[in-house]
């Protein structure tokens, strides 16, 4: 859109310097009369590559919260983009740091009005609700999407304790942007320079992930679940049901003592204005009068409605990919709700029981059920969070339920509506000290087939508490909580709802040392859903949102094709098995700058029989960066092996000027298995 209140200036390179004299790279829109009349200022600061790499994304959403009366501040971390320094892990203190230093440096700004806010999705929103707790002077507010309060347990490294392959994939995504080079346009010879430094002393981030098996203080910091009342600012809280970060939403919202909102819709890892699957939303208008009340103090009504706006899905057929979710916007006026319930299920023979069904103890009917489940258990389950590049959502449950233990529901004769976190408690027994249990709530639709609709992992180690792993003793009866991630779901009259139970859920989560047989016991086994009553009147309206708005993105030209696969492949000779995936985006030619940037993501999953120890992981990139007679490549490649005892990491990083490798490293580490 064109018609924005303000008309606005941009400075696309502009440097903001540390006390220990590293300079950071921000590139700022702001209303042209700031220069006379100051206004607040929005920060968002994440390490993806201001110039280029989210250049098209920033466009659509800087330039019009701008244009609404603010400075928009987008700063690349230390170590990223033209930012001097090197990034060596996430979330680190000296981050949070340089964090402060920059919002202190805006307020100090001619243009600033010294108010502050911060913003963000995924990164970007971690920093933002991480600096909160902190209390920085001047930041008033902070408007986060797609986030974790918890970065052990809910986040992409160890699901209830469990190890994620996410973990490994992430790590490699990082391991290849923490090592590219900066623009020479904007920093000139000193370039090389900063390359090199940052290949130099850059190592793979799976290595310290790996190191760090428990719940520790290295976890600890920056988890903002450990003093929520560290955060006094007011907070606008969004995610999407098809995200990995489907959880913290509600949790600040249950825990946080400050003014605040939530937001969850449909959507994979997006804004919710760019929110795939749709609905997408008009955001930016929700965020424009956040910042409007909270920066400058307008009485827009900003609190006005529920505190949680959460889209209810209807049934769909099992598919890797949705553009549209159908279903409705309800309203919840706290959280938790008054409108939902917990209701638990008796676990009985195969069945999910009605509430207050008697159970089979009670009836003398008691039954020891086991599973031990093949390796192929998991190849169907899409990623640990989507990032709506299909096919990475999770396909058809049925031949995942061939090898697990499974309860369904009767047929259900009225609708049922959950919004939270369904949860199972089991009394169970199995046969290695290390054992996990991967629990699937689905759709079943009266054709047979099965959709996922939420899923829970719990390293059996973790019983008593996660990140405090003991090990199992064989044949002991114990009493475990597997929490599902939150969803909001309806299920229609006609369809079952089932819960699937498997010994492993490779390769989303890496498996046990050992296959492992699950007892679990029916009849004082329960599965709880968060039932919402649909004769409450909804809070929200049926179109609470605007369509989404922004301005035109930068303009980009495809040079060559992107190319997506997703492979599962099994080999019936060798019994091997494997899902590949091809994530290349081509290359794509950022005509502001005259830049070409090539980006290609490949990850490997591969297992044979159901050797647990023969599963490995592979995560490589390439990132070409090219003008002119500059042509510069990082190649990164990352495996992850196991034996029953210890992990083995083999990695590498090269560096190429054009087509001249200049730099090479390799790392081959071995670290022990702790309850893992």
């Amino acid at each position: 859109m064109s018609n924005l209140p303000c008309e606005t200036k941009e400075e696309d390179h502009v440097t903001i310097p540390m006390s220990d004299g590293t300079r950071l790279s921000a590139r700022i829109w702001r209303p042209t009369s700031s220069d006379g009349e100051p206004v607040p200022a929005v920060l968002e600061y994440i390490p993806y590559r201001k110039r280029d790499l989210t250049s098209v994304r920033d466009s659509v959403h800087h330039p019009y919260i701008a244009g609404h009366g603010y400075a928009c501040v987008r700063v690349d971390l230390r170590g990223t983009g033209e930012s001097e320094g090197v990034l060596r892990d996430e979330y680190l203190e000296q981050e949070q740091a340089d964090a402060e230093e920059i919002l202190t440096w805006l307020t100090e700004q001619p243009w600033c009005d010294g108010t502050t806010g911060m913003m963000g999705i995924s990164w970007g929103a971690f920093a933002a609700l991480q600096v909160a707790a902190r209390q920085p002077p001047g930041l008033r507010a902070i408007v986060i999407a797609s986030f974790t309060d918890d970065r052990y347990a809910d986040d992409m490294h160890y699901m209830g304790g469990a190890l994620l392959s996410d973990n490994l994939a992430e790590a490699g995504t990082m391991f290849a942007y923490a090592t590219c080079p900066p623009d020479p346009v904007v920093v000139g010879e000193r370039w090389r320079e900063m390359w090199h430094e940052r290949m130099e002393q850059t190592r793979p981030w799976v290595l310290e992930w790996l190191r760090h098996q428990r719940r520790d203080d290295y976890w600890r910091h920056a988890s903002v679940c450990e003093d929520y009342e560290a955060v006094r600012c007011p907070v606008l809280a969004s995610s999407g049901w098809a995200d990995g970060y489907s959880n913290a939403v509600t949790r600040l919202l249950g825990h946080l003592d400050v003014p605040r909102k939530g937001l969850i819709g449909p959507w994979s890892h997006k804004f919710p204005h760019l929110g795939e699957p749709g609905p997408a939303i008009g955001y930016l208008q929700e965020v424009v009068r956040w910042w409007d009340h909270w920066l400058k103090g307008a009485d827009n009504g900003a609190m006005d409605g529920p505190m949680l706006h959460a889209w209810m899905q209807d049934s769909v057929p099992p598919s890797t990919s949705y553009e549209e979710r159908p279903g409705r916007w309800v309203g919840e006026p706290d959280w938790p709700s008054p409108h939902v319930e917990p209701a638990a299920h008796p676990l009985t023979r195969h069945r999910i029981g009605a509430p207050g069904e008697p159970s089979s103890d009670e009836a003398g009917r008691g039954e020891e059920l086991t599973v031990q489940s093949p390796l192929s258990v998991g190849q169907f389950a899409g990623k640990w969070a989507s990032y709506n590049a299909p096919p990475d959502l999770p396909y058809d449950q049925r031949e995942e339920d061939g090898g697990s233990l499974v309860f369904d529901t009767d047929v259900l004769t009225e609708p049922v509506e959950i919004l939270g976190s369904p949860s199972v408690e089991l009394e169970l027994s199995v046969s290695e000290p290390v054992a996990m249990v991967a629990a699937r709530l689905s759709d079943v639709s009266p054709d047979g087939s099965a959709t996922r609709v939420t899923y829970g992992l719990l390293n059996l180690t973790h019983r008593d508490g996660i990140g405090a792993p003991e090990p199992l003793e064989p044949g002991r009866r114990y009493r475990a909580t597997v929490e599902l991630n939150g969803v909001a779901q309806a299920f229609p009259p006609g369809h079952r709802i089932r819960l699937s139970l498997s010994t492993s859920y490779w390769p989303l989560a890496w498996p046990p040392p050992r296959p492992v047989l699950l007892s679990v016991y029916e009849g004082s086994s329960t599965l709880t859903l968060p039932l919402r009553g649909t004769h409450e009147p909804d809070e929200a309206p049926q179109q609470p949102f605007g369509e989404p708005e922004g301005t035109p993105p930068v303009a980009t030209t495809q040079v060559h094709p992107p190319e997506m696969r997703w492979d599962v492949t099994r080999d019936l000779v060798g019994y091997r098995s494997a899902l590949e995936i091809v994530k290349d985006a081509g290359t794509v030619r950022y005509e502001d700058t005259g830049l070409d940037v090539h980006r290609r993501a490949y990850e490997r999953y591969t297992a044979v029989a159901d050797d647990f120890t023969s599963v490995s992981g592979e995560s490589a990139w390439t990132m070409r960066f090219q003008r002119d007679d500059w042509d510069v490549r990082v190649v990164t490649h990352t495996v992850l092996r196991s034996s029953e005892t210890d992990l083995f990491v083999d990695a590498t990083l090269d560096g190429y000027e054009n087509d001249r490798r200049v730099f090479s490293r390799t790392w081959n580490e071995t670290l022990p298995r702790d309850h893992l």
